[in-house]
């Protein structure tokens, strides 16, 4: 892929100018970057690089630039995250001989792990006791009464911190950008 990042049109843009040389440090890894998330689909990484190009020209301040790369990275990572999921709610293309490739198998998995690490990191900021009781209830599958029984608690405060900790579990993942899902009977209030 041939970047070539132009300074700017007026010297008096330092803020463009600025952009423009971050660029060029940063566009050869963010393009290896997104090759390597997209399976090395090399039109699909290009249009990705270039929207997150245009995102970081049009939101990102000077003031961080040492915050740049990072922020390259991730909106180019949401950007192949969001394109996999759009691709999943519908029905899958067909593109001539290309029906069935073993490429979905491997990005069912990446998708497991992501949402695995980003459902672990909710979990690490929810308070000791509704990760207790979490785990209790849909990690080592015991009931309310199990659960009560060996915390030594009341089934009714079972059952408030589960449908807190469910709550709050719903408002870390939102807070990470990740569409948290409906909970029977918790709704998040502002």
């Amino acid at each position: 892929m041939g970047w070539t990042v132009l300074g700017a049109s007026r010297p008096a843009d330092l803020r463009e100018e600025n952009l423009a040389v971050s660029y060029s440090e940063h566009v050869p890894a963010l393009c290896a970057y997104v090759n390597r998330l997209v399976l090395g689909d090399q039109h699909k990484a290009e249009d990705i690089v270039q929207e997150t190009l245009l995102r970081c020209w049009r939101k990102f301040g000077t003031t961080d630039a040492g915050l740049l790369r990072p922020w390259l990275f991730k909106t180019a990572r949401n950007l192949v995250i969001d394109g996999y999921r759009r691709s999943q709610s519908r029905p899958q293309e067909v593109q001539g001989l290309h029906r069935v490739t073993p490429q979905a198998a491997e990005i069912d998995e990446i998708e497991r792990t992501l949402t695995s690490v980003v459902l672990s990191d909710a979990l690490q900021a929810l308070s000791p006791t509704h990760q207790e009781v979490l785990g209790s209830i849909y990690f080592q599958g015991k009931t309310i009464e199990g659960t009560a029984q060996s915390l030594g608690i009341p089934t009714g405060t079972v059952k408030s911190r589960v449908f807190y900790a469910l709550r709050s579990l719903k408002l870390a993942l939102q807070e990470r950008g990740y569409p948290a899902p409906s909970v029977p009977g918790v709704t998040h209030q502002r």
